[in-house]
């Protein structure tokens, strides 16, 4: 079967994507901007949550592109290092060259500090000069999995790119479809033969309480456990 991953921020994310049967999930924080390193205080109480392995963290510490100084990749491996120990199933990370390749150097950092633990390389992919080409130079770097639109601004529509990326990823390497996913996208992306889907099932609300002038949008994320449902009703 399909498996199904949801992307959550916050601790109500994770135990509405387990009732919904997600069977994992990408933990992070600012999902507005790609998704950023949640705080250590959600990532305890999201392991606390979930069964053993069901929580993966993502390792990003800043917004933007993929290119990144050594200050940027030696917080992040500080980052991999503290989750490490807190019963996280796995990390999720990425990098590039100036340009556009995997930054192999600044990958085998990150696989050196998740030790034992399992390493999916993110939508970076993406924006790589060839993901194809890209994709294949991840053998024999750690990478179990890969979180790819195949190039596109939706899954969906990268759908002939996903099915050669599952055709030829090397051995070990399990493609993913996420970017810009919709419940009724996924048979469609099942039938690409992706080892699995992943999309946020997020629905917005405006928060009741204001934050003040120049306090921040009011707009809040929450994981909607019916899209999650949904989703994994798509995959059967």
């Amino acid at each position: 079967m399909t498996d199904l991953e949801i992307a959550v921020q916050d601790v109500a994310g994770v135990r509405s994507a387990l009732e919904g049967g997600a069977t994992r999930v990408e933990l992070c924080t600012a999902l507005g901007v790609g998704g950023l390193t949640p705080s250590m205080g959600t990532v305890r109480l999201a392991v606390d949550a979930a069964p053993a392995g069901f929580v993966h963290v993502l390792v990003r510490n800043r917004g933007g592109g993929y290119v990144y100084s050594d200050d940027d990749v030696r917080t992040m491996c500080a980052d991999i290092a503290a989750v490490r120990g807190s019963g996280v199933g796995g990390v999720v990370v990425g990098a590039l060259t100036p340009d556009g390749r995997i930054d192999l150097a600044a990958l085998g950092r990150f696989v050196d500090a998740a030790g034992e633990l399992p390493v999916t390389f993110h939508r970076a992919l993406d924006a790589s000069r060839d993901a194809l080409a890209e994709l294949a130079a991840l053998e024999g770097t750690g990478v179990g999995r890969v979180l790819t639109s195949g190039g596109a601004v939706r899954s969906i529509h990268g759908l002939e790119m996903l099915a050669n990326m599952v055709r030829t990823a090397p051995i070990g390497v399990q493609v993913m479809a996420g970017g810009g996913v919709r419940v009724e996208d996924i048979p469609a992306l099942v039938e690409a033969g992706v080892a699995a889907v992943h999309l946020s099932a997020r629905t917005s609300y405006d928060d009741p309480y204001p934050a003040g002038p120049g306090g921040g949008a009011q707009e809040l994320d929450a994981t909607d456990p019916g899209i999650v449902a949904a989703a994994r009703q798509a995959m059967t």
